[in-house]
């Protein structure tokens, strides 16, 4: 299993992030060991559990922020592990498993899992994905007075619940899945900006491709659908080397 994770071409980070804890639940030694050790090199604190005992005391002394979970474990398998958590808990779970096919990979994100990883992996692609479930998290979090299942802004309605858009005469405007997503998005964080990265983050599962420039495709495309009867001018701000900003401003429909 050595070459499950190498310790080639891996560099420490330049960004430290002692302050999140990362759990790695993983029988194998060497491959546990191996991760732990990458990790702790890009600025994580880690710890290590073989099981999912060890996991669950380990969680009830400390704050655990990620776990990265293995499926082939003694005792309790990592899906009842993923199943159980997420009944009560919303840590992001990044699965590690050899089994690679896609009815695994579908049945680990079913019962909860934030990514999927296959094994044999790169280290670098492990470190890219927790990173980015990190900025997820920080970024996650709407306006708390947001929450509602209609956000209205400037005479528009945004469904979130039947993923519809009407506009100031009560009309449906056709939206691509990936148009909608991005649109709540921005929605629910009004007045901050937000990167081509971040908003690629945060528009994960909607079959977005994970690249900045399709990102401005879809603002390009959301602005042609919405602008042209904005009474503003503009709903979406370019911000110079930062991104985008939604300026509307945004109310519980």
């Amino acid at each position: 299993m050595k070459d499950a994770v190498s310790l080639q071409s891996v560099r420490p980070g330049a960004a430290l992030h002692a302050s999140q804890h990362v759990l790695i639940v993983e029988d194998d030694p060497e491959i546990g060991c191996l991760m732990e050790q990458h990790l702790t090199a890009h600025g994580w604190r880690v710890s290590l559990a073989r099981s999912g005992v060890e996991m669950q005391r380990l969680m009830e002394t400390s704050r655990v922020d990620l776990i990265v979970l293995d499926l082939m474990l003694p005792g309790e398998d990592g899906l009842s592990i993923c199943h159980r958590l997420r009944a009560s808990s919303a840590i992001p779970i990044i699965i590690v498993s050899a089994k690679s096919d896609d009815f695994d990979r579908v049945i680990g994100l079913e019962v909860g899992a934030d990514d999927y990883l296959a094994k044999p992996f790169n280290p670098r692609e492990l470190i890219a994905r927790i990173r980015a479930l990190f900025r997820r998290m920080d970024l996650g979090a709407a306006v708390p007075s947001l929450h509602g299942r209609r956000l209205g802004f400037d005479g528009w309605v945004l469904d979130c619940v039947a993923h519809s858009l009407h506009n100031r005469q009560g009309a449906i405007v056709t939206l691509t899945p990936a148009e909608l997503a991005l649109l709540q998005v921005f929605c629910e964080r009004p007045g901050r900006v937000l990167s081509r990265e971040q908003l690629v983050d945060l528009t994960t599962g909607v079959n977005i491709s994970s690249t900045g420039r399709n990102i401005d495709i879809l603002v390009s495309r959301l602005r042609s659908k919405l602008e042209p009867s904005s009474s503003g001018g503009q709903y979406i701000r370019t911000v110079r080397a930062g991104g985008y900003e939604f300026v509307a401003e945004v109310s519980v429909a």
